[in-house]
């Protein structure tokens, strides 16, 4: 099975996927041991708490692990690095997600908000640590498949009324065709793998509860902020 290291993982292992053999029915717990006694990840993983994510989904210590999985490991996210998350009851600024994403070697930068319409208010509920750690897992994905330099979503939970964004996305790349494809495969797969669900509030007071929608629904072309250089 692989295993795939981010950030500070990655940077002490000096790659980003490690391939383990175990045992038939090991389980989650069993890898994280392996990998401990690698000298490059000795006592990382004891002191460093970590997210994980077996095929994509959210896993914990006992998920059980078969031939061909994938193990995605994901130290806490935090600002002022390649990758930031957020799940939040407070305002977004898109300003702020696209000034964080910049990089010198940045040629383009495109920038995603979602906003309600045709509603009075939408209200937000989230599984919050499972949806940020999808969202990290999501970003690196993005990162990868479309050469990003940054990346970094944050979604608001509550109630959002109809001038405010619940949604924001922001993306660097050298060039604008990648930070274009980064920026809609990011907010594409957000609606429809992190764990956040959504009740529209109509002017009457009557709730509607939104159905999740399929991981390829068209949902607009994101505003470009870009300086070519």
């Amino acid at each position: 099975m692989r295993v795939r290291l981010f950030a500070i993982l990655r940077e002490r292992a000096g790659r980003e996927s490690i391939e383990l053999d175990l045992a038939d029915k090991a389980t989650v717990s069993d890898a994280l041991r392996a990998l401990s006694e690698l000298p490059a990840l000795a006592g990382v993983l004891d002191r460093l708490p970590v997210a994980m994510a077996v095929n994509r989904e959210y896993a914990t210590a006992e998920t059980r692990l078969g031939e061909q999985d994938e193990l995605a490991l994901i130290p806490p996210v935090s600002g002022g690095v390649d990758i930031h998350v957020r799940v939040t009851e407070e305002p977004l600024s898109l300003e702020a997600l696209a000034r964080g994403v910049a990089r010198p070697g940045a040629g383009a930068i495109v920038a995603f908000q979602g906003m309600p319409r045709d509603v009075s208010r939408l209200d937000y509920e989230a599984y919050r640590e499972m949806a940020e750690a999808q969202m990290a897992a999501i970003l690196s994905d993005c990162m990868e498949h479309h050469d990003l330099q940054a990346a970094a979503a944050e979604h608001r939970v509550g109630k959002v009324e109809l001038s405010e964004p619940s949604v924001i996305v922001a993306v660097s790349a050298a060039h604008r065709s990648e930070a274009f494809a980064g920026a809609r495969e990011a907010i594409d797969r957000i609606k429809a793998e992190a764990p956040i669900w959504k009740q529209e509030v109509n002017q009457d007071g009557t709730v509607r509860s939104v159905e999740g929608a399929p991981a390829h629904a068209d949902v607009g072309e994101p505003s470009q902020r870009e300086t070519e250089r």
